[in-house]
């Protein structure tokens, strides 16, 4: 019985060890959205470069799966996503991550530029979008 009552205060003690850190903590899911919202931008931006949309899809739905295998909620996913805060939040980063790889507001090519090199690196941002150079 003592042995029962240690364990069970271990667990409770190491309860918060477990728990969620909060969706905008979360590297993999932000550096996905941040890389979706890059993507966006370039495509509505440049001429030149459009959405590889059943890439796009796939994405979404594999990053809602990885939410939830981490022990997210669709509806704690769901509130994050259309959480004005955090909607600004990772808008504020992708213009940052921009205005750092060259892109300049009023001038598309320096966003196709951007595009062209994100395709070129095969990163996250270059697998969502296509060229038509």
């Amino acid at each position: 019985m003592k042995l029962a009552s240690l364990t069970l205060a271990a667990l409770l003690l190491a309860a918060p060890a477990f728990a969620l850190e909060p969706l905008s903590q979360e590297q993999h899911i932000n550096d996905s959205l941040r890389a979706g919202r890059v993507g966006d931008v370039i495509r509505k931006t440049c001429p030149t470069i459009k959405a590889r949309m059943f890439v796009v899809l796939a994405k979404i739905d594999d990053l809602k799966a990885y939410a939830e295998s981490k022990g997210y909620s669709r509806d704690e996913v769901e509130a994050f996503l259309k959480d004005p805060a955090q909607k600004n939040r990772l808008k504020a980063e992708a213009e940052a991550y921009l205005a750092r790889a060259g892109a300049v507001a009023g001038q598309p090519e320096t966003y196709c530029a951007v595009g062209e090199a994100e395709i070129a690196k095969a990163s996250l941002i270059g697998q969502l979008l296509r060229s038509s150079r």
